[in-house]
């Protein structure tokens, strides 16, 4: 298994309060589609995940937060949201961040990252590579991040990770539910994804701490 483990830390009211304000910007400027248009998700909701991502993103590692969310003209990153040095010695890599919801972070190295098809093979894609984050809700209401990992963008063209799913392919999820992608996606186990450098300072972050994921079951 590739990734040696991940981290946590939790979500502070005020960086939950600035991606607010990003998503209220994204809502009202839109004029981008979105590949959930016109399916059963919540359009705010998923906007506020990516943009709770970036803003927690920029501030473990001390970059610069987002000014605008994207869905809105104005915010489009065209597969760039952050450049950051994840290997020590390299240039920075052109970070797309792919952050979602969950129930814990009790993660198995068979549990995927979805990747839609479409943004690896856009010609006009800056991606370098994927990031992935996860937030989960606390028993007190607060919400817990998880920084997974990341897998470079030609692994996942080149096949040495990542699996091919066309349009139509019926899933099944590890609760025994099942669902059919709408689009062509590429599903890669979190136990591919490279380890995730550290915080910028570990010490600044409440409830941080070192994980493990665990083996495929």
């Amino acid at each position: 298994m590739r990734n040696q483990g991940f981290f946590q830390l939790r979500v502070r009211p005020e960086q939950l309060a600035y991606a607010h304000q990003l998503v209220a910007h994204s809502l009202a400027h839109h004029t981008v589609p979105n590949i959930w248009d016109g399916h059963d998700k919540d359009t705010a909701t998923l906007r506020l995940t990516g943009s709770l991502g970036e803003v927690l993103f920029a501030d473990v590692y001390g970059l610069p937060r987002p000014a605008r969310a994207f869905g809105a003209a104005d915010g489009q990153d065209w597969g760039q949201d952050f450049e950051l040095v994840l290997v020590p010695g390299r240039r920075p890599a052109r970070v797309d961040l792919k952050t979602m919801l969950r129930k814990s972070n009790r993660f198995y190295a068979d549990y995927v990252l979805n990747i839609p098809a479409n943004q690896l093979r856009r010609p006009d894609s800056r991606t370098d590579c994927y990031f992935h984050i996860t937030l989960h809700q606390t028993p007190d209401g607060g919400t817990i991040a998880s920084f997974v990992g990341y897998v470079g963008k030609t692994e996942i063209e080149t096949g040495a990770v990542g699996t091919l799913w066309p349009a139509g392919s019926a899933r099944t999820r590890r609760d025994g539910s099942q669902f059919r992608f709408t689009h062509d996606t590429y599903e890669v186990d979190f136990g591919d994804l490279r380890t995730p450098p550290p915080p910028a300072l570990e010490a600044d972050w409440e409830e941080y701490k070192r994980l493990t994921i665990r083996p495929k079951t």
